[in-house]
C-alpha cells in the first residue's frame, strides 16, 4: 500500500521524529513547500544511521545547506558539460565530414564491426522526427529532400548519441580523434564520455552530486584512488580531460568551484564527494 500524503505539519513532525532539529518552523515549512520532502530527504543521508534516526545535532538549516551546494555545483558542471558537448560535436563531424562526405554517417562501411548501422540510422530518424518543429531541420527536409549533412545532424544529437557515435567508429578513427584532441587512448575517451553522460543526466534531471556513488569509474586517471573513482572527484577529472580550453578550466571554471566550495566550508565534508585536501592542484590542468 502507497504511503499517505502528509501535511507540512506533519512532515515536519516526522524530520523531529527521526532526530532532526527544527529550529525555525517558519523557514522548514517555506523550504518544504518550495523543494519538497522527497527531494530533501536524500541530502540527510550523510547523516543517517543504521536504524533510520538521524545522528545528534542534525540541523535542518544545515541539511537545506547541502542541498543549495549542491544546486550551485550542477548549474556549475552543467554549463561545463556543454561546452565540452558543443566542441565534440564540431570536432567529430568535422572530421567524419572530411574523411567520409557529408552523408558518410549513411553508410555503414564507416564504422566497426560492432556497430548496429540499422538502429543508428533508427535513432537519427528518431531525433530528427522529435525536432521537425526547429527551423533549420525544417529547412533541410524542404529544400534537401530530409538529406541532412553530418555537422547539420549532429546540432541534434545528445551527449549520449555523441558517446555512442564514438564508440561505433572505427578503431583507426578513434585512435587519431583521441590521439589528435586529448593525446590519450579511445579506452579513456569512451569512459570519460559515459561518465559526462551520466553526469548530463543528473544535472538534467535536478538529481543530487553531494555524497552520491556514480555508476560510471573514469579510466586513465592515476591521480584518482580507490576511495574516490565513484565519486563527484573522479566525474569532473573526467571533464577536466575534456574540457577544450585549458585557460578558462584554470581561470574560470576552477576557481568557481574553489569559491563555492568555500562558500559552504563550515558543512562540507570533502570525503563526502571523494575530493582530497590538495583537490585544487589535482584538478587544474
Amino acid at each position: 500500500m502507497l504511503k499517505q500524503p502528509a501535511t507540512y505539519a506533519e512532515q515536519i513532525a516526522k524530520l523531529r521524529e527521526h532526530g532532526c532539529v527544527v529550529s525555525d518552523e517558519a523557514f522548514c515549512e517555506e523550504i518544504l513547500s518550495q523543494v519538497s520532502y522527497y527531494r530533501l530527504s536524500a541530502y540527510f543521508l550523510p547523516f543517517r544511521m543504521a536504524d533510520g534516526k538521524y545522528r545528534s545535532g542534525t540541523e535542518f538549516s544545515r541539511v537545506y545547506r547541502f542541498y543549495e551546494l549542491d544546486r550551485k555545483l550542477r548549474s556549475i558542471l552543467f554549463l561545463t558539460v556543454e561546452e565540452i558537448e558543443v566542441f565534440l560535436r564540431a570536432q567529430f563531424s568535422y572530421y567524419h565530414a572530411h574523411k567520409y562526405g557529408s552523408d558518410g554517417y549513411t553508410d555503414a562501411i564507416n564504422f566497426n564491426s560492432r556497430h548496429d548501422h540499422g538502429n543508428f540510422m533508427a535513432r537519427v530518424a528518431e531525433t530528427l522526427k522529435n525536432n521537425d518543429k526547429v527551423t533549420f531541420v525544417q529547412h533541410h527536409m524542404n529544400k534537401y529532400n530530409g538529406d541532412f549533412p553530418i555537422w547539420v545532424l549532429m546540432e541534434l544529437f545528445t551527449f549520449g548519441m555523441l558517446s555512442y557515435f564514438y564508440a561505433d567508429l572505427t578503431i583507426c578513427d578513434q585512435k587519431q580523434l583521441a590521439k589528435d584532441l586529448f593525446g590519450t587512448v579511445p579506452k579513456n575517451i569512451k569512459s570519460w564520455l559515459h561518465c559526462c553522460t551520466v553526469l548530463r543526466n543528473i544535472c538534467a534531471h535536478y538529481g543530487r552530486l553531494y555524497y552520491r556513488v556514480f555508476t560510471a569509474i573514469p579510466a586513465g586517471l592515476p591521480e584518482v584512488d580507490k576511495t574516490a573513482e565513484r565519486k563527484l572527484f573522479a566525474v569532473i577529472m573526467a571533464l577536466r580531460q575534456l574540457y577544450p580550453n585549458t585557460g578558462k578550466w584554470n581561470n574560470e571554471i576552477l576557481p568557481s568551484i574553489a569559491a563555492l566550495i568555500e562558500q559552504y566550508t563550515e558543512v562540507i565534508d570533502l570525503r563526502h564527494i571523494g575530493f582530497p585536501e590538495n583537490w585544487e592542484d589535482i584538478i587544474q590542468k
